[in-house]
């Protein structure tokens, strides 16, 4: 059995469930453009839920790959969030100089650095970048970053219940994936699972679109929402590996009903 948790523990947990519950990406792109985040997203022309989820489903398939990739596995070693925020400017700043029809470019280049610099944060929290289970981890954080989404828990749409609806999808790719040795997304548990991240980063790829289609902004206003996008997934996988690496220590169970209790 494992001891209870340590105060500090505990203080590191609330302060995880903080970033993973009250995050708000919309409010924040909201300010850029200086008007309500929903208004944006209706004025976005009829052709783009096409364009969206084609770049979704294209990030995601490179992020699958990258996820497969191996790192170099130097477990609680600091992160370099400053860094990864920097080449996203870069990757932004290109994007918002062509508008929306640049997502389909931009995306899976900025999604790849976003992804990098999860790996970054997982393994700053003693997490083993080396292993097929911390890097679907990873693109887990994908799907945590959304706004509300429903799901078929009774209206519970919070980290945990998100963490419960993927959880069948990453354990099938975690098996598929390290019995063939190569991930291939055309594979069923694979499309399972990208499905499964993509229905929610979508959500958060189609806030991103409508910030890319307001004409005034051009390459800087890019520039800062890939800023704004990057940091928003950098709290959210900070949240997510705190409560993973006191998972390793606690066991999940303790962890995820102390969580509920904050």
């Amino acid at each position: 059995m494992s001891a209870p948790m340590q105060g500090t523990d505990i203080d590191d947990l609330s302060r995880a469930k903080r970033l993973l519950e009250t995050t708000s990406l919309a409010a924040r792109l909201s300010d850029v453009v200086g008007q309500p985040l929903e208004l944006a997203i209706r004025q976005l022309p009829s052709s783009a839920t096409s364009l969206v989820d084609s770049a979704t489903n294209a990030a995601l398939e490179r992020a699958l790959d990258f996820a497969t990739w191996s790192l170099g596995d130097r477990p609680g070693v600091g992160s370099s969030e400053r860094f990864h925020k920097f080449l996203a400017v870069g990757s932004g700043a290109a994007g918002g100089a062509f508008g929306l029809p640049a997502l389909a470019v931009e995306l899976p280049i900025s999604t790849t650095i976003m992804l990098r610099s999860i790996a970054d944060i997982a393994r700053s929290e003693g997490a083993s970048v080396h292993t097929i289970e911390t890097r679907l981890d990873c693109m887990q954080v994908l799907a945590f970053g959304s706004p509300r989404v429903e799901t078929d828990d009774a209206g519970d749409t919070g980290y945990l219940a998100v963490r419960a609806a993927l959880a069948k999808a990453v354990s099938e790719a975690v098996d598929h994936i390290a019995r063939k040795g190569v991930a291939q997304s055309s594979a069923p548990v694979l499309v399972r699972f990208l499905s499964a991240v993509g229905a929610r980063f979508g959500i958060v790829v189609s806030e991103k679109a409508a910030m890319m289609a307001v004409p005034v902004l051009g390459a800087a206003g890019g520039a800062v929402v890939n800023t704004l996008f990057m940091d928003h997934y950098q709290t959210i996988a900070r949240g997510h590996f705190v409560v993973r690496r006191l998972e390793r220590q606690y066991g999940i169970d303790a962890v995820l009903s102390a969580y509920r209790d904050l």
